[in-house]
């Protein structure tokens, strides 16, 4: 007597159109495969009290993001400060900071924030300035309608003084990489630095496309530390292509928004 097989009731990955992947845990996975990659990528952990308190412990300041989340929300910054009796821990959700003791005091507060939502603890990056304020890069990788990998823009977000994430939809500020860099890079310096950053973004693309089958776009948020080593801290496969509009150099735009009608995503 033959079995019958069930039919599989998952609908086939469209190699056509861009596919979204939302697990942030997944991506970070998927970019450390690569050994390459591994030393631009921040300790991250799913988070727990454990973890959280070990990586704590480790590194004094970390930031927690949900697994799945967009444009900064929900991500919180924790820093443990002093030593033995006199510690101190402290987080900071938008702009409000609280103030704790203990550990156990705080992360029944952390908590009450996260909800049952899952969340991610990340090592945390002090990050390079811009006027006093912090600031990332996004770097926006593409399919060519060719279908070979290209870094198509790179582009600074500056925090709002008062938050901890340089999300332009959070309140963040949009500059050029010559602009936020020049404070730390001569300009022959500066070309160069950058060229590296459109490889590593290549880089992560294809990392990312080895394990997500039919991700078009990506767009890596890149952290550069006091002594200018990248990291990268989040992978977003739909990032929002419109922020290069702001650029003065408008033919980047151009090229994105070509690429995106290409595969289907605009």
């Amino acid at each position: 007597m033959k079995r019958i097989r069930k039919k599989s009731t998952k609908k086939p990955i469209s190699l056509n159109k861009a596919r979204y992947v939302s697990s942030k845990i997944g991506k970070t996975k998927a970019v450390e495969s690569v050994e390459s990659l591994r030393k631009y990528v921040p300790s991250t952990k799913r988070m727990n009290s454990v973890t959280l308190q070990e990586m704590l412990e480790q590194y004094k300041m970390v930031y927690v993001k949900p697994n799945i989340g967009m444009f900064g929300n929900g991500v919180i910054r924790i820093e443990l400060t002093g030593e033995e009796a006199e510690r101190s821990y402290s987080y900071q959700s938008g702009v409000t900071i609280k103030r704790f003791k203990t550990f156990n005091d705080m992360y029944v507060s952390l908590l009450k924030v996260t909800r049952k939502r899952r969340y991610l603890v990340q090592k945390g990056i002090h990050l390079l300035t811009y006027k006093g304020n912090r600031f990332d890069l996004r770097v926006m990788v593409q399919q060519t309608p060719a279908r070979k990998w290209e870094t198509t823009g790179i582009i600074g977000r500056v925090a709002h003084p008062a938050k901890i994430v340089t999300n332009f939809h959070n309140g963040g500020t949009l500059k050029s990489v010559d602009t936020l860099l020049k404070k730390y890079l001569p300009r022959a310096e500066r070309t160069g630095y950058v060229n590296q950053l459109q490889v590593m973004g290549i880089q992560v693309a294809k990392a990312i496309n080895t394990r997500y089958r039919g991700v078009k776009e990506i767009g890596v948020d890149v952290a550069l530390d006091k002594d200018l080593q990248p990291w990268i801290l989040e992978v977003n496969t739909s990032p929002d292509p419109y922020i290069f509009r702001r650029l003065k150099d408008k033919r980047i735009f151009a090229k994105i928004r070509r690429y995106a009608k290409a595969y289907g995503r605009l």
